[in-house]
């Protein structure tokens, strides 16, 4: 299972059994850095904290809490921050759990290496809602969209492996209302079209896995099937979102898979 994501992830330990746990997770978590025996440790964990990027921490919580205790903000803008124990038997959302997406992240963490997570937060998210983001050129048939789609279906059950894997919207830039194309593969999916304008996907952009200044130019956001993926899992469960599928392409067409929790 790799775990994607567009946000850079920082992996420290202190201890060759840590190591260890930490090579493994380079292997599953493409683009992780690995920081062991960092020094100075607290000021590099800080560092790549105030930095906004995703930290695990193969150590234990008191060592977290004392490092990064100076430097905490709020929950909607710090990022997530996990802990793993030196056997790798226990995956921890520490920071962020919901707003930053650190439960989700421990959750897949926890899969991909034959982990426990303890989610200890007060309210849990137990259904996982995803979502599919598309964009594509005017007047894209049919038979661009649809084997796209499928390609990145069975890419999905293969990662997710032990959870079924159901859409619950198609999304795409409010520009597409009347894109044939789109609307048909929609129907045959039996999920709804929901069109964000260009304004909206913008409110996404800090998530996306890259910013690409042609689509601004041409629609005014920075992407299209990302963003709207995001802006989708969000509206149908009313809480934040994340990338579990970066954006793919074929010739005519561009597809990328969004997930969120809901109560």
């Amino acid at each position: 299972m790799i775990i994607k994501g567009a946000i850079p992830v920082d992996i420290f330990s202190l201890t060759d059994q840590g190591g260890e746990i930490a090579t493994r997770l380079r292997m599953l978590i493409p683009g992780a850095s690995h920081r062991h025996r960092a020094k100075p440790f607290i000021e590099t964990a800080q560092s790549s904290f105030r930095s906004g990027h995703r930290c695990i921490f193969i150590c234990s919580t008191g060592i977290v809490i004392r490092a990064l205790s100076p430097v905490l903000r709020d929950k909607y803008r710090d990022p997530a921050v996990i802990v793993i124990d030196q056997s790798g038997n226990y995956v921890i959302p520490l920071l962020s759990g919901h707003e930053g997406g650190a439960v989700a992240f421990a959750r897949d963490i926890a899969q991909a290496i034959s982990a426990q997570c303890v989610v200890t937060s007060a309210m849990d998210y137990s259904r996982p809602v995803y979502t599919i983001g598309m964009g594509c050129e005017r007047g894209c048939p049919l038979a661009f969209l649809q084997p796209l789609f499928e390609r990145v279906s069975k890419e999905m059950d293969a990662r997710e492996m032990d959870v079924a894997v159901t859409y619950s919207g198609v999304a795409s830039i409010d520009l597409k209302a009347d894109e044939a194309g789109l609307l048909e593969l929609s129907k045959c999916l039996n999920l709804e079209l929901h069109l964000f304008s260009a304004l909206a996907l913008r409110q996404v952009e800090h998530l996306l896995s890259e910013k690409s200044e042609t689509v601004f130019r041409a629609v005014g956001c920075y992407g299209v099937a990302e963003a709207a993926a995001l802006c989708c899992a969000t509206k149908l469960t009313g809480m934040p979102a994340e990338l579990v599928l970066c954006k793919q392409k074929n010739a005519r067409a561009t597809i990328a898979v969004a997930r969120s929790y809901a109560p």
